[in-house]
């Protein structure tokens, strides 16, 4: 199980995402220019996805919460693989802390959390990808120490 509670240095703590928190997570994730272009209103596949995610132990939605009030997130995978050694590995995905709440140290607590999570979890590396249009974000995890070491590529389908 999970490291649940308190972020360090924070008033939030970090909690499994619920089905009640998809209105929220959302937002999140069309708060941003890129979002804005590919979220939708509709709930239904967001419920959809979620209950894969929720029902695979390797996968973690994971809500950063101030009370009751959701101000950030994220989504951690913890993929098996045979390189490295049989090696785990943790990928992060879809890193949102809400607009009204960014600079509060909020998003490093969490990904601090994640890189912890990933330890805990035996895994060797934690990976994670950011759109190019995004300097801000690159910046933000390199200073956590995420180095570029490859370049990501993709085929929507």
């Amino acid at each position: 199980m999970p490291a649940w509670g308190p972020l360090p240095g924070t008033a939030v703590r970090v909690r499994p995402a619920t089905a009640e928190d998809l209105p929220a997570l959302v937002a999140l994730l069309a708060d941003d220019p890129l979002g804005r272009s590919r979220e939708g209103a509709d709930l239904a596949p967001y419920r959809a996805a979620f209950d894969r995610i929720d029902g695979d132990p390797a996968h973690l939605l994971v809500v950063a919460a101030d009370g009751d009030d959701v101000v950030g997130t994220l989504q951690l995978s913890l993929l098996p693989g045979l390189a490295r050694g049989g090696a785990l590995r943790g990928q992060v995905e879809a890193v949102r802390v809400r607009a009204d709440r960014r600079g509060e140290g909020l998003g490093r607590a969490l990904l601090r959390w994640t890189v912890e999570e990933c330890r805990r979890q035996g895994c060797a590396l934690v990976q994670l990808t950011s759109d190019l249009s995004r300097p801000g974000a690159h910046r933000f995890y390199e200073a956590l120490g995420f180095v570029h070491s490859h370049a990501g590529l993709k085929l929507p389908l």
